[in-house]
Order: structure tokens, then sequence, then C-alpha cells
């Protein structure tokens, strides 16, 4: 079993050698360097890759309707899919003009700071943004919070979806009287080359990973389904229950909790720079009395 040290003597927060899951797959070279930064031993496993739709039909239908005025309202969820959409509609027609105008005209949400910095960039006025940490329910209470100033009975509202649908999300605006229309952009897959996830199921497993550091709820799921294929989803399971492990945020947390499984800490804001420092600042003693209550 890895060590785990008595003391972190430094005022600097570490992890002090403990071996650290990274699942992260766009900024896992990043995320792996800051935990090497922070005194850890990186384990990276990219656990999921993004792929456009084959057909992006909703996108285009979508967009259409924007440009005749048949969308009252437009709430996206991610940065990455809004530059998709943006990218599909470009594509398909040759120009991205008439879409980024039509877009200009209609009220728009955003859920976080990454469609934010998207739509600064299209010069895209915002209506409204969830405020931290970004979930449907902020997104949902925000625009409860608004209600004056816009009720949602009987609204056309578009919901840029990032990979897997939000039933929370949707029916908490059906319920409030709007009229919802799912657009998919993008999905998320499993990577290419399983070999680094199907490495970190082994040690896990083996007892030979101290923490797990969860950026996407995806990236948990994918990490179960790798296991199962391998026949150690239990096992995978039992290993993180003996582990420190670190959820990004709500949406991550109500999936580990999912699957019967609660997290060791929470990201104060979930931004990765947040989630490794705090992980490197509490992971030894965590892990020190998780193993104390086992003995």
């Amino acid at each position: 079993m890895p060590r785990v040290p008595d003391r972190d003597t430094s005022s600097r927060p570490s992890f002090a050698g403990l071996r650290v899951l990274v699942a992260e797959s766009r900024r896992a070279r990043e995320m792996a360097s800051l935990v090497t930064s922070y005194g850890g031993d990186p384990l990276s496993a990219p656990a999921m890759r993004e792929v456009p739709l084959e057909s992006n039909t909703e996108a285009i239908v979508f967009a259409e309707a924007l440009e005749r005025g048949d969308v009252d309202l437009v709430v996206l969820l991610t940065g990455v899919g809004t530059r998709a959409l943006v990218a599909v509609v470009e594509a398909v027609r040759g120009s991205r003009d008439g879409f980024v105008a039509a877009l200009r005209r209609t009220r728009v949400v955003a859920r976080g700071p990454k469609p934010v910095a998207v739509l600064r960039e299209l010069d895209v006025p915002i209506w409204m943004t969830a405020p931290e940490p970004n979930t449907w329910r902020e997104l949902l209470a925000a625009l409860d919070a608004r209600r004056g100033e816009l009720s949602l009975e009987g609204l056309r509202v578009a919901v840029q979806e990032y990979g897997v649908a939000n039933p929370e999300l949707l029916a908490g605006l059906e319920s409030r009287g709007a009229h919802v229309t799912r657009v998919p952009v993008y999905q998320w897959a499993l990577p290419e080359d399983l070999e680094p996830l199907r490495a970190a199921v082994r040690a896990v497993v083996a007892g030979e990973v101290d923490v797990a550091l969860f950026t996407t709820a995806t990236q948990f799921v994918h990490l179960l389904q790798v296991a199962e294929e391998a026949g150690a989803r239990d096992g995978v399971l039992d290993g993180l229950r003996r582990m420190v492990v670190a959820s990004i945020g709500p949406t991550t947390t109500e999936e580990l909790r999912r699957h019967g499984l609660a997290p060791d800490l929470e990201s104060s804001h979930p931004k990765m720079g947040f989630l490794v420092r705090e992980a490197a600042e509490r992971s030894s003693g965590l892990l020190r009395d998780k193993r104390a209550q086992d003995a």
C-alpha cells in the first residue's frame, strides 16, 4: 500500500508523494504538471474525447429557426459546444454571419464562464449568466429570479447540449411552461487508446493509487465502463472508496453519489487549479483518517 505521510511540514500545499489519478483529456498535460508541482505522482489516464455528431441536423434546424425568429431564448451550456455549434453552421452554409446576427437579436443565457468567453469573441450580448457553481440548479434559480422580466410560460427555448442530455434542466424548463428544443452538437466518446484507462483500472483495484481527481462526471462514467468491460467494476468502486476522491463540482459529485461513492472533497470553485490545489492541501490528512478507520 502506498505510504501516507505523517505530516506536511511545508507551507505550500503538497500531495507529499501521493499517487494521483488524473482522468482529464484536453488539458491532461497541464493537469499532470500541476499535480507534479504540488508534489504528487500523476497517473494520467485520459478518459474521454469530444466527437462531432455524424449528423448535425438538429443544429442546422435550430439555426434556421433562430434566423426566422422562432426561438425566444437560447441556453448555451459549454464553451466547446458553443464553438462547435457555430462551426457546424459555418461548415454547412459557408458562413456564420446570419447565425451570429440572429444570436445577437435573441436573449442568450450562458451556463458559465466558458460559453461567456465564446459569446464575447462573437460580440453576442449575454442576457443572463448562471452563478457558480454553474449547474442546472443555479441556471433555473437565476431564471426564476428574473421571471418578472421574462416569464418562461409559452417561451420557445433552445438548449445546446454538451454530450449528454440534462434531464433535470429540461424538465425544470418544461415545468415552468417553456417549449424546449434540444440542440445536441457533439458527444463524448471513450478515447481511441484505452490502454491508459485500463492501466488506471488495474492500479485502482490493486490499491496503487491514493487520490483520484475528476473534472467531469463523464470521466468517472467512462472509468467505470472500462472497468466493467474488464470485469473489475466492483473492484474499482471498492478501490476508490479506499482513496481520496476529489470532484470539481456539484454535477460531478451527483454522478459519483449515483454510484454510491461520496467524494471526499469538492472544489470550492469549479476550476482545475482550485481542484488540484485543494486536493493537495487536504489529501494527506483525509487519506490518513480514512485508512485509520479501515485499520
